[in-house]
Parts: structure tokens; sequence; C-alpha cells
């Protein structure tokens, strides 16, 4: 039956009522054998495809009636002995409650049924329009038919979903199910009022659900009372005395008593509150998640007013319910303690599944269904059982697959007892059973919410998003070694991505695997030293590739090379040179499948002879590796470029790139000669490559260790500039000579190192033959150096932005140039401002620049005047300055001003004019 509140008491026109071809119904065909039914109509339905005769009893002869009740079971309500006895039915429900027809001559009305072939006509309720076709639930028994549109007897458009129709049930020619035929429209029995009515309750519902209660209402002066039941009231509240309420009235047509329908409660008399939790929140209005019923009510923020703080997501609350405009509301809020308001018990078995449905992450927002996955696990007596999860049910946000098991616990909600999985984790096997290919890596950059891992099995770095993580209890550190697996990034077509990551032991993963050990051969070509790579900004997608070095041995009888690089050294204080013999193994890289030397070790040193570097200095050896990929470094800020860097790394010998996208604040507060920390980037190419630094973050001064400083002050020359002064010198480092006394005994003067950490300025640039002072540290590096140049004095002519002219005149006629940032103390310029500066040409370019500006004299109004402008009140209810007379000026019929406005009046005194008549002015 329809569950409309007008139909629940409608009954079908007594003209039907009274007939008897609506209750019995007959077998399909008059002669149809017996084995022919069992065979067609095997299903356990109730209802079977009748064709009835004029006394509404299934047709049927005198030689099979004996046979029928024998091979015919009881089928649905009644059996077979029922319907061929002579006499009625004792088996109410065949005929919806009521008594079967009297006829004392049953058996001639059956044949006569029989013999003309006629069809009863049936009342049902529409359940369900569609576009050419529709469903009717039967009014007298439990039967839903379908009927096509071209079946109505009428206009479609009028056909709404409640109304009662009459029909005339057949079968479908194809398919032989029963459908609905000769559709009409029949005038409803009850009628409901347009408008509501306003009333009370003074009746409430007693426990018996067939007791009624009662509404008040005036009308015209008058007292009413109407009845209404449970079905009537509308949603899950309970009516008490006094409550107010509006209604409909409901007119039965036949009888003419009247009821209260679609019962709303719009005012309770006492109050009832109730319990939720904030879940979604407006500019000013939000929602509300009940605690008694699954259902959200709206709340505005007018009804917490009297609350010291404002709502938030997630607060517990407490409020009563009121009728606006048709709709429920959350009244009188107030905030109770967290975790006062529960909605479900979780359980604390824990149970193993497989997952059915996992969740689709990129059909999340527009996913109706609150619990969209499904997981299927073995109940205790052995039946599957299927129960859902949402995207709030995992430990962790990573990506679930069909087939995997997981582990979980089921939470019932208290409302209304619906179970769910949740604290769903992955288990282990999940990964042996599903087929997929797991690779692994170490992480080597970490930001808000994502990251890269270096793969150890292609040459590339994977993007990853930090909810992949499994093991949601464990912080993910740089230089982690994890396991994941590789899918299509769905955000970014063309992208891949690195999901369910599990965190692996050290020492797991392996970018290499050893070939052949042991192996003898002769260094041939050294590994080129790491300063003599010229960082520049990389552009998309290029990698700055080294020169590998080679080592020469034999493999059966012949000459074979093979490429090693100075990480690869086995002791990296003893780095190998020409014609050095080494040992050495064979090792295969995992993401190219490259041949390389690795734990390369000199076993003979080369005779000076051979090698021939006897007297070289020590920077032509390689490098010393700064350590492995993903160690911590330390190092000061020796340029900036336009979207990008270089630091000195703490052992003076080469700079690191970076870029400011691996800087964790604003670029524009990075300094030159700061003190930072980094992360040393990984070598992603096949032939090598620079270190770079990542996850740069600065310290505070004095953070990074130096040597100790011997006090004494040397004077000397600089015959080396800083690589950022030549870019196209090999060493980083500079060079200062000491310059000799005049009873010098003719040895060499001493040479001394100095990087950017050695400079007192470090915005100072110091070029070839630029004399200095200096001290020396005890790692025999130079270190306060200060260049003595000659100040000059200008006044600033323009400033534009970061960069500006002075008043000096050069050889070309123009200004000097200068940056804002040689300006000490930060301090912003302005036209005319006298500075003091050092003129320094570069003599790589020949181009001129002022450097280490210091202002001296400020052009700006002094800063005593500027305090007593900056003293005056300005408020309205201090004293006031007032004009008592304006200023004469000239007359304007002569020249001058008049003989009365030069009359000399005594200092300190004021004369006030009386103010004229209007005609005499």
């Amino acid at each position: 039956m329809s569950y409309d509140p007008q139909w629940s008491h409608f009954q079908p026109p007594t003209a039907m009522n009274n007939s008897s071809t609506s209750e019995v119904y007959n077998f399909k065909n008059q002669g149809q054998q017996h084995s022919d039914y069992n065979s067609s109509y095997s299903s356990p339905s109730p209802y079977m495809r009748p064709v009835m005769g004029s006394g509404g009893y299934p047709s049927s002869s005198s030689n099979n009636s004996s046979s029928s009740s024998a091979r015919f079971p009881t089928i649905g309500t009644f059996s077979t002995t029922d319907v061929f006895s002579n006499g009625a039915s004792s088996d109410n429900n065949v005929y919806g409650g009521r008594s079967p027809p009297a006829s004392s001559n049953s058996s001639n009305n059956f044949g006569d049924a029989m013999a003309n072939n006629q069809s009863i006509r049936e009342t049902g309720i529409i359940e369900k329009l569609l576009h050419s076709y529709g469903f009717i639930q039967c009014c007298d028994r439990q039967a839903r038919l379908f009927f096509h549109f071209s079946q109505f007897n009428g206009n479609i458009e009028h056909l709404k979903i409640g109304d009662p129709v009459e029909f005339e049930m057949t079968y479908d020619r194809r398919t032989g199910k029963p459908i609905a035929s000769a559709v009409t429209k029949i005038a409803p029995e009850v009628v409901l009022s347009e408008e509501r009515v306003m009333g009370l309750v003074t009746t409430e519902l007693s426990q018996p659900p067939e007791m009624q209660g009662r509404i008040s209402y005036e009308n015209r002066g008058e007292c009413f009372f109407l009845p209404y039941n449970k079905d009537d009231v509308e949603g899950n509240v309970t009516l008490r005395s006094g409550d107010k309420v509006s209604f409909q009235i409901a007119t039965n047509q036949r009888s003419g008593n009247l009821a209260a329908r679609n019962v709303r409660l719009e005012n309770p008399a006492h109050p009832v509150r109730y319990q939720g939790v904030v879940c979604s929140m407006k500019e000013s209005f939000g929602f509300i998640e009940r605690a008694d019923v699954v259902k959200e009510i709206f709340f505005h923020f007018s009804e917490a007013k009297g609350m010291k703080e404002e709502l938030a997501l997630g607060d517990d609350v407490e409020f009563t319910i009121q009728t606006r405009n048709g709709k429920e509301v959350a009244c009188n809020i107030t905030r109770l303690e967290s975790g006062s308001v529960v909605f479900e018990d979780v359980g604390t078995e824990t149970i193993s599944g497989q997952v059915l449905k996992p969740l689709e992450r990129n059909l999340a927002r527009h996913q109706n269904d609150p619990l969209p996955g499904r997981l299927r696990y073995r109940a205790p007596d052995h039946k599957e059982v299927d129960i859902q999860f949402g995207d709030k049910d995992q430990q962790g946000d990573f990506t679930l697959r069909h087939g995997d098991w997981v582990e979980f616990c089921v939470a019932t909600d208290r409302r209304d007892g619906l179970q769910r999985a949740t604290k769903i984790k992955i288990l282990p096997e999940s990964f042996n059973v599903s087929g997929e290919k797991r690779e692994q890596g170490t992480v080597v950059n970490l930001k808000d919410g994502f990251g890269f891992i270096n793969c150890a099995d292609r040459d590339a770095r994977m993007f990853f998003h930090l909810n992949e993580m499994l093991d949601v209890d464990r912080t993910l550190r740089i230089g982690d070694e994890v396991e994941f697996t590789v899918v299509q990034d769905t955000s970014q077509p063309g992208r891949h991505s690195a999901t369910r990551i599990l965190l692996l032991s050290p020492g797991t993963v392996q970018f290499e695997l050893i070939m052949q050990r042991d192996i003898n051969g002769v260094i041939t070509k050294e590994a080129p030293n790491l300063t003599t790579w010229q960082p520049r900004s990389p552009t998309k997608g290029e990698k700055t590739q080294l020169e590998a070095g080679q080592i020469t041995y034999m493999v059966d009888g012949e000459k074979t090379t093979v490429n090693y690089y100075a990480k690869d050294c086995h002791d990296i204080k003893n780095i190998p040179r020409i014609n050095d013999k080494v040992r050495f193994n064979l090792s295969q890289v995992k993401r190219n499948k490259e041949i390389l030397g690795v734990d390369v070790q000199v076993t003979q040193k080369a005779s000076p002879s051979k090698n021939g570097n006897s007297t070289s200095v020590s920077n032509s050896v390689g490098l010393i590796p700064l350590g492995p990929v993903g160690c911590q470094c330390q190092g000061w800020v020796a340029a900036i470029k336009d979207g990008f860097g270089f630091i000195e790394a703490s052992s003076h010998d080469r700079e690191v790139f970076f870029h400011f996208s691996n800087y964790d604040r604003d670029p524009s507060t990075l300094e030159i000669g700061a003190e930072v920390e980094f992360t040393l980037g990984a070598r992603n190419t096949s032939n090598g490559s620079c270190v770079s630094a990542e996850n740069v973050r600065v310290l505070t001064k004095g953070s990074i260790k130096v040597a100790e400083i011997n006090p004494e002050l040397r004077s000397g020359k600089v015959v080396r500039s800083l690589r950022a002064a030549n870019p196209e010198q090999a060493e980083y480092a500079g060079l200062i000579r000491e310059a000799l006394d005049e009873d010098d005994d003719g040895t060499a003067p001493a040479e001394f190192e100095f990087g950017i950490s050695s400079l007192q300025n470090k915005r100072e640039l110091l070029q070839n033959g630029d004399p200095v002072t200096f001290q020396v540290d005890a790692d025999n590096r130079a270190t306060n150096v200060v260049a003595v140049r000659k100040k000059l004095r200008a006044t600033v002519d323009t400033v534009k932005g970061q960069f500006g002219f002075l008043n000096h005149e050069m050889e070309d006629g123009k200004k000097l140039f200068f940056r804002a940032s040689e300006v000490a103390d930060n301090v912003n310029l302005m036209s005319g401002d006298t500075v003091e500066f050092v003129l320094v040409t570069n003599q790589r370019t020949g181009k001129s620049s002022a450097c280490s500006l210091v202002r001296t004299a400020d052009a700006r109004r002094p800063e005593r005047m500027m305090s007593k402008l900056r003293s005056i009140s300005i408020d309205d209810s201090g004293p006031k300055v007032v004009t008592l007379r304006q200023p004469k000026g000239p007359d304007s019929s002569t020249k001058g001003f008049s003989s009365e406005a030069r009359t000399p009046r005594k200092p300190g005194v004021v004369t006030i004019e009386e103010e004229k008549p209007e005609e005499t002015k």
C-alpha cells in the first residue's frame, strides 16, 4: 500500500466490495494441464495469473477437481481445497478480511465465468511514475502491477503518485507476466483541506498503537476536537498535551467523519532538549547532526549568542526544536563538554576482511552515499557478511584497491542500529595477492603535505602525498627508505605518483647491484673535481652532468674501461690519482642499467713522475664528497641570483646550488653570508651530477663552529678572487698573498685561501689586486678580510626601486650605478642624500659601480622638526586655534593697500572690527 497518510484508511467503492469478482483468482487457461502449470510456476509467489469467470471463481472441470488437491500444495494464503469446494472458503485472507460471496449455485456461476471469460476490475494506488510507464499497488492484495501509459484512460499529465485508480489485470503476451490494463482514475474517498490549521494537543497517544489522540482547534468561536494516530504525525517527534501543532483536516466522503492528518509540531509546551554535533557552518548559519535520529537540523548563529566563545565545527551542543515556516530549526543552543555526544559504539574485536568496493577519491565530492565503500568478512557462524565504510573510517587517507585484505572494527550507530567498518588498516598480505609492482626508494624532499622519492628502479624523482602513508603513527623523514606503488596521477594527467607507501628498515633499499668483486685496475682518467662544475639556473627538465673518471682493467686478456665517481671511492681521504693502481667492485645501477666501479680503493700510488703533479697544490686533487644523499650539511649563502643561489659548504672548498623553491621562507629575506642548514640532494643522472641543496633553512648567527682565530693582523693582496667575481675560474676559494716585510730574507710569501665566510663585509666584492687586511685561523685560512680602499663621497641623484644612481661622473659621462642591497643598515636612500662609498670596477666586464654605501647626511627635514609636527594634537576635545579675522588683501579699486590697512598697531594687541550692516557692505 502507499505510505501517503490520506490513503491510510482508503477502502474501495461499495460496488466493488460487494462484488465477488475481486476475491479469488483463476488459473491461466481452462484446459491447461496441471503438469504444465507446475513446470511454469515453480516460484513461491502467492499470486497466479487468473482468467476470471462470471462468478469470480477459477474455472475447472469435474474430471480434474479431485486430483487438484493432491497435486497442488498450499500456495500463498489459500489452498486448492478451498478454491474447488462448493462451500465458501474459511480463509479470510483470500477475501481481504470479508466474508465470501453467498451463492447457492456457485458452481453454475463458476461455469458461467468459464464460458463468458470475463475479467474483474480492481482498485489500487499509483506507486511510481516513470517516463512512459508506472506501477500500481493493489488495495486488496499484496501485489504490484506494471502498466503502460497507453493503458490509461485520460490525460496522463493529470495522473500523480498516490492517486487511486481502477484497472483490470491481464497478462503480457510476450513475457506472460500480470500487468494492469484499462486504467481509470477514481475520485478519492478521503479529501484533505488545502490550508493548514493550528491547534493544541489535548489527548496524547496511548501505548497501544490502535489508540488515538485528540487535537482541538477553534473555528468561528467554536472549539472542535479531531482524532489522529501515530502515522499522522510528521517527523520523529512525540506529541505532548499542550503542544501547539498544525495539521490538515481530512474528510471521509462516505462517512463524513473528520480527522487530523499530517500533524506537525510547531511549538512544544514543554521543550525537549536534544543533543548533537555541529557538522557544517556557513556565513551566518549551520547544521547540527542530531544524536536522536539520523538527520541534520538547521540553526542560525543568533540562537547561540549567549555563549562566551563562538561555535566551531565538531562542538557538542544541546538545543531545542521549533518549527518555523514549515521547517524544524534548532533554538536555544548551548555548548556541551567535548565527548558528551556519542553517536555510535565501536567494538573492540578486530576483524579481517577483504575490500569489495574501494572509495573513489576523485568522485568523493559528488558522492551521495555517505558510506560508499564495501567490505566482506566471515562471521562467527561462517556466513559471509558485507559491511559498509566511509571516507573517514580508514586509519589514514591511503588508497585502497579491490581485493585488499584489511583489518577493522565494527561500529554500531545508536540511532538506527546501522553497522559500518571503522579503524581500517591494510594488511601486508594484500601486496602478495594484488599482483601490483612494488618499488623502493628514499625520501629526498618533504613539503607541506607532499614530497619526493628518489626511485631505485627508475631515473626519476617520484611525487607523493603524505596521506598515502600506510602507517599513520610513524613520522616520515628525509632519508627514510620506503616501498610504494606507482600509479597515474588523476589530478594531473601525464604525471605519476607514489601510493600505498610503507616504511622499510634502514639498509633495505639498494640502488646498485654488485656484479663482481675485488677487480684490479689502473686509473686512466681521474674523477673530475666537483668545483669545475659551473653552476647556473637549470632549465625545466634539464640535469647538470659531470664527466666521470675511468678505470682500465683486464677481462679475458682484453682491456676494458669502466666509469667511476669520487663519491664511489672507498677512502674519501685518499682519492685515487691518474696511473694509481686500485681495487674496486663492479656494480650495475638499477635505474638505468649503467655499469660503474664502486668501492674504489688505492692499492699502489703512482710515482710523481708518472702523474705529473709533483708540485701541484692541494686544490688539484678530487674533492671529498660532502656525504651521502639526504645528510644534513651547513654553510653560508655565497651568492643570490634571480630565482636561485649558492651556498658555501662548511668545508670551504665548494659551493652548492639551491633553488628558491627549496627555501622554507620568503627568498627576499635571504642575505649573503647568512648561516644556513640544508639537505644534500641526490645525484640522479647517469653520468653523475653536482650536489644540490634542498630544505634550506636559516640558522641563528654563530651556529656554525669556526676555527680559532690568531689575533695578529696581517696585510696582503688578492691574487685570486672568489668564483662569484670570476665564474670562469675552476677553484671556488679565493687566494690572498701576504705582503712581505722590507727586511725579508727572500723567502716565498705565504698564501691563504678565503671564502664568503672569511669576509668581514659579506657584500664586499674582492677582485684581483685589491689590498686587504686579514687574520689567519687555526685551519690556516684567511678570515676577517677587509679591503683597503679609498672612500668617496657623492649625493644620490635618483632612486628607482632596488637600484639608483649617484652624482659621480664616470668617464663615459654617465651617473654611477648602485644597488639598494649595497646600502648599509638597509637604509632607504632619497634624492639629495649624501653617501660615502667605494668605487669597484668589474675586471671581467669593465663596468663600475658603488659598493658599501653609508649615508652621512639626510636631505629630508630634520628629525627635531618632524617630532614637533607629530606632537600636534588633532583631538577635537582639546584646545583649538580659531581664526578671529582673515588677513586683508590689496583693494580692488586702487593699487596696493589702503591707508587704514597700513595703520600701525601695537605689538600683541588684536583689534576686532565690528560687523557692518549688510546694506553698508
